[in-house]
């Protein structure tokens, strides 16, 4: 049997209560700490937290993480702790889920969490575009054709109507109309824009 084993077999073994900090001492590795704070205390933990961000999941558990790395720096202060590392883990993570609510309130948030939807400005920029093709294509379009489309199309005026204005008969302003919107028609599709 090997020395070493023969000690630690004499060294009398403690059971350890569950808020008890884990021992620091030279011969116990950082990493041992860490995965004892782990093992011990960081389901309760987060239990805790979650509660306290609405069961954010995700942010739950970066304050537990950082309660840890928190606890991890500070063993030195744990050790010389009456022995319930439980209530300082808790009041470390309360204090860093109250410093990330603070933190949030104090500058507006940068982008909307909620998804991106169309922008209207590209349905802006689609209409522009129809209406400038729209007003060159009328451009196009003989004085007489493009005075019966404004007042039938633009205006919303009745054929009736739109001969009273004019000073013209009715069914001169149905000719014209038939005539105009085949004009308006080729001239629309000269520019890409098909029916």
């Amino acid at each position: 049997m090997r020395k070493d084993a023969a000690v630690a077999e004499d060294r009398p073994h403690r059971a350890r209560h569950r808020n008890e900090a884990p021992r620091t001492n030279v011969s116990v590795p950082d990493e041992e700490l860490m995965r004892a704070l782990y093992r011990e205390h960081a389901g309760p933990l987060l239990a805790y937290v979650l509660r306290l961000v609405a069961g954010d999941r995700q942010r739950a558990e970066d304050v537990v993480q950082e309660t840890l790395i928190r606890a991890w720096k500070n063993a030195g202060q744990l050790n010389r702790a009456t022995g319930s590392v439980r209530p300082w883990l808790v009041t470390v993570a309360r204090r860093i889920v109250i410093d990330g609510h603070r933190s949030r309130q104090a500058r507006p948030q940068e982008v909307d969490p909620s998804p991106l939807e169309v922008m209207p400005a590209e349905d802006e920029i689609d209409k522009a575009l129809w209406l400038m093709t729209l007003s060159d294509a009328l451009d196009d379009l003989t004085p007489a054709h493009r005075e019966v489309l404004v007042e039938t199309y633009f205006k919303g005026r009745t054929v009736n109507e739109a001969a009273e204005t004019l000073g013209i008969p009715s069914g001169t302003v149905r000719s014209r109309v038939f005539y105009a919107l085949r004009s308006m028609k080729l001239a629309l599709e000269e520019r890409g824009v098909s029916a």
